[in-house]
């Protein structure tokens, strides 16, 4: 029997070809979903431990802080430790720029958000559109 408006004269093997390819789409877009959740997770992951870094710094900021604080009094009260409180200083300076540069670092990897495929899901919303506005021209 020829074909009529242009439809193919043999229609299974037609839904055979678009069953594969719609398998395969839906294959890749699960592979870019599983792609763009580890990109995010690993971004979550670095800012955690950058997180856990400063605060390290942070705790021996505080100490070196209070040494300092300790050796300063000492040096204005009673003058018997010389300028020693001044390497304290520096030294709590150095540890404070280090916990300031992890929580800021850590601030840009955990402003990425909660680890959602937005590609996938955007390709799977035009897949969607395009398959919809297929079936209303052949319907």
């Amino acid at each position: 029997m020829p074909p009529e408006n242009g439809q193919p004269s043999d229609f299974g093997t037609t839904v055979t070809q678009v069953s594969e390819r719609m398998s395969v789409l839906v294959r890749e877009e699960i592979e870019l979903a599983k792609a763009e959740i580890m990109i995010k997770v690993k971004s979550l992951a670095r800012g955690t431990v950058a997180v856990a870094a400063g605060a390290v710094f942070g705790v021996f900021m505080i100490v070196m802080a209070v040494q300092t604080l300790a050796w300063g009094l000492d040096a204005v009260i009673g003058n018997v430790a010389g300028d020693i409180w001044i390497g304290f200083a520096i030294t709590t300076g150095i540890l404070a720029l280090m916990a300031i540069g992890a929580f800021l670092f850590a601030w840009r990897k955990l402003r990425v958000g909660a680890p959602t495929p937005k590609m996938a899901i955007d390709e799977a919303k035009k897949i969607r559109e395009t398959v919809s506005t297929g079936a209303e021209v052949g319907g």
